[in-house]
């Protein structure tokens, strides 16, 4: 069941995904106000939600046009409807309500461009614009998404996908645990238990942990920071927590957050231009792009890549990409496999021109070289998933930095191999051990094949990438073999697939 969960979600990107369950949340509520299961008439659901997507996606475009800027109507969409499900839904005469719903919108856009460090926003847009309208308008956002029982199972399912799509337990875990903990010690009148049953279930926690926090452009880049975070949130979050007469909503404690995740790690978008592409492998380019300066990145991260001019298919036109390119290269180089039928994204990305531009930003990822050089690796690399491992034996080769390593690489035939000339250098520079392995004539790499080109396989570390199947499967077969857990790090990223 799980493995077609897996296979269905990597057909969508994370951003399709959390857009389309948000449709469906809204679609639902509308539903039950129809029936009188939730006490909003489906036609202010239905106007509300109108409104705000049109006035975002207009002020989305004008703002884009003022600032030169490459618009991203998915992300207004997404904002829009976010906003729908915690603004109390305004019927077509109430016309207080509806301006709050506009200014919602338009602040929402606005802090996109405007409060915004190296082409990159620091607050998240949902939550800076309530907060905002707060404080100017008096008007305050009810989070009624959270507070309706009947949609939490709705809530949870679509919530749990989307926590799966992207890989990010470690933050909702911190964050829902911080904030149980900071609402029980603050609501000292009621049981514990009764206390924690209250904010499961009749709070904005859940609809908040799995769609607020978890936005990528306001996420630090690291596990250890992604974790300290969700915790710091996650204490804000109750709502006796106060500074004077100002107490804590869930919008506050975000943007609060906000501002610790930029404290802690700042982001930085680039403008790149493509100075080449070349194929080194079969259906496999490598892209040199231009323009980056001095970027500031570990071999094996990775980065979010939007292009501009995509006609648009269900997966939308920005993806994430490993840097298959070393600090000490002065290009930002991608590897990427083209698959038939390829997607719009990939067309485009393929047809691209010297000068032609594209937009990087949120740099992140764990899967890096350890700080102990001293440390014996294994390199494990199905197909395109060889671009972490090119970023990292470029970077120890430049540096001539001899680290104990070997590289077990894997393709369907020989004229798959991509980078072969790095590794094949690294062998004299740094001494490194590869093995090629071609599953049409010689077979998968396996237990067997492990224990035989690695004798001191326990005594290794041992990175693995590739498609999510392969990871899973490489995993199995080191645990079997007695390799623990904490010796095995894997590649993932939002839309890998």
């Amino acid at each position: 069941m799980m493995g077609f969960i897996d296979r269905l979600l990597n057909r969508i990107t994370m951003y399709r995904l959390v857009l389309y369950f948000l449709i469906i949340l809204l679609a639902v509520a509308a539903i039950f106000g129809a029936v009188g299961i939730l006490p909003y008439s489906p036609v202010a659901i239905i106007f509300s939600t109108l409104v705000l997507v049109i006035v975002a996606w207009a002020t989305n475009g004008v703002f884009a046009r003022i600032f030169k800027a490459q618009p991203n109507f998915e992300s207004s969409y997404i904002t829009a409807l976010i906003l729908a499900l915690i603004i109390t839904p305004a019927m077509p005469s109430q016309g207080s309500q509806i301006s709050f719903l506009v200014w919602a919108a338009i602040f929402a856009m606005a802090s996109k461009y405007i409060l915004e460090v190296n082409k990159k926003h620091l607050f998240n847009p949902a939550a800076f614009a309530v907060a905002l309208t707060a404080i100017l308008l008096g008007q305050y956002a009810s989070w009624w998404v959270g507070g309706n029982l009947p949609l939490l199972a709705f809530v949870l399912v679509g919530g749990l996908l989307i926590t799966r799509k992207i890989q990010r337990f470690d933050l909702v875990l911190s964050f829902m645990i911080a904030a149980i903990g900071s609402i029980i010690l603050t609501e000292l009148s009621f049981s514990p238990l009764e206390t924690a049953e209250k904010a499961l279930i009749h709070t904005s926690l859940f609809f908040f942990a799995f769609i607020m926090i978890t936005e990528p452009a306001t996420t630090p880049p690291t596990r250890a920071l992604r974790i300290a975070y969700g915790a710091f949130v996650g204490i804000l979050f109750a709502p006796a927590i106060h500074i004077g007469g100002i107490y804590s909503t869930p919008e506050l404690a975000l943007v609060v957050g906000n501002i610790f995740s930029y404290a802690v790690s700042p982001k930085k978008k680039y403008i790149l231009a493509l100075k080449e592409k070349r194929e080194v492998g079969t259906d496999t380019y490598d892209f040199a792009f231009t323009g980056a300066g001095t970027m500031d990145f570990k071999p094996g991260q990775y980065m979010e890549w939007t292009l501009g001019d995509v006609n648009f298919d269900s997966r939308g036109n920005r993806r994430y990409f490993t840097i298959a390119s070393s600090p000490t290269e002065p290009e930002v180089r991608l590897g990427v496999k083209f698959y038939a039928p390829s997607s719009n994204f990939k067309k485009a990305m393929l047809r691209m021109e010297p000068g032609q531009k594209v937009v990087a930003g949120q740099l992140a990822g764990d899967f890096t070289l350890p700080h102990d050089a001293s440390k014996k690796l294994a390199f494990i690399a199905g197909g395109i998933g060889i671009t972490p491992f090119r970023s990292m034996v470029k970077y120890l080769s430049d540096r001539g930095e001899k680290r104990d390593v070997i590289l077990l690489y894997s393709n369907r035939t020989a004229a798959e191999i991509s980078y072969k000339d790095i590794f094949d250098e690294a062998v004299q520079t740094i001494r490194m051990k590869t093995i090629y392995r071609t599953t049409d004539t010689e077979g998968r790499i396996d237990g067997a094949l492990i224990k035989k080109e690695i004798p001191d396989y326990h005594e290794r570390m041992f990175y693995i990438s590739g498609t999510h199947a392969m990871v899973s499967a490489f995993k199995k077969t080191l645990h079997e073999l007695g390799v623990h857990r904490t010796q095995i790090k894997t590649d993932f990223f939002p839309g890998f697939a």
